[in-house]
């Protein structure tokens, strides 16, 4: 399945609408870490592995389009 994901920072939230995921992060944008703190809050949220969620796009985005494989 695949999400457009919002990323904003120094915020709490995590909503879902339809295929839109608007996310925070505490994590700064530097050497990945943003998109670690990502992946990590996506999957505990689907209840899947990590390793099941990918970003496709938008890698240094603040708009990712991130597939989550159940």
């Amino acid at each position: 399945m695949l999400y457009k994901v919002t990323v904003e920072f120094n915020k709490e939230i995590f909503q879902i609408s339809q295929n839109q995921i608007t996310i925070g992060i505490k994590s700064k944008p530097i050497n990945g870490k943003a998109n670690k703190e990502i992946i990590k809050k996506i999957a505990n949220h689907f209840e899947v592995p990590s390793s099941h969620v990918q970003i496709k796009s938008g890698h240094k985005s603040t708009i990712k389009i991130i597939e989550i494989q159940y």
